[in-house]
């Protein structure tokens, strides 16, 4: 079993809610947030497993085709390559935000899936967010966490906080050496 890192999407790889982007539902809505793509890539080097588990709750809403979600993560994949990078797979929930499914965060079916195909041990992985409910996916998978951003409410039961991915990747490095 190996471990591996599990990151949200949106708020933790590229933009939404800024005066740009609102929601990604085409490709020409995603934008890398800064250091994205250095970040993944030093992950790719150390030989670390990393994945992408994001709700996407405007397939179920009707605001986007699943077509379009593929053709955002295809541009993601795209953006990433240019700096190095790549993700080693991506789940996705496409259900409405209140479904109850167990794949929508804070569920931790995609994070079980994954590590199920991929054979990865959950306890010693972390889960890279920013928002409660990626935190709280992460948990109850049995992950180490990792908060993205600064609001302090939202960070209370994770591990660790950083103010990016950029910034929480050498602790990340460090906590995948030590095990």
């Amino acid at each position: 079993m190996k471990r591996a890192v599990f990151l949200d999407r949106d708020g933790v790889l590229n933009e939404v809610l800024t005066s740009r982007v609102k929601f990604v539902n085409k490709p020409s809505q995603l934008y890398l947030l800064e250091g994205v793509g250095e970040a993944i890539r030093q992950m790719n080097e150390a030989n670390i497993p990393t994945f992408v588990v994001t709700n996407q709750g405007g397939v179920g809403l009707g605001f986007m085709k699943e077509s379009s979600l593929q053709d955002v993560h295809k541009k993601l994949l795209k953006d990433l390559a240019q700096f190095g990078a790549k993700v080693d797979d991506i789940a996705y929930c496409p259900h409405k935000p209140k479904a109850g499914c167990p794949c929508r965060k804070p569920g931790a079916q995609m994070l079980l899936d994954l590590a199920q195909k991929h054979q990865v041990d959950l306890v010693s992985s972390i889960m890279v967010g920013d928002r409660e409910p990626d935190i709280e996916a992460g948990k109850k998978a049995g992950c180490t966490t990792v908060f993205i951003g600064s609001e302090m409410e939202n960070h209370a039961q994770a591990d660790m906080v950083f103010p990016s991915l950029l910034h929480a990747t050498p602790w990340i490095l460090t906590h995948f050496q030590e095990k």
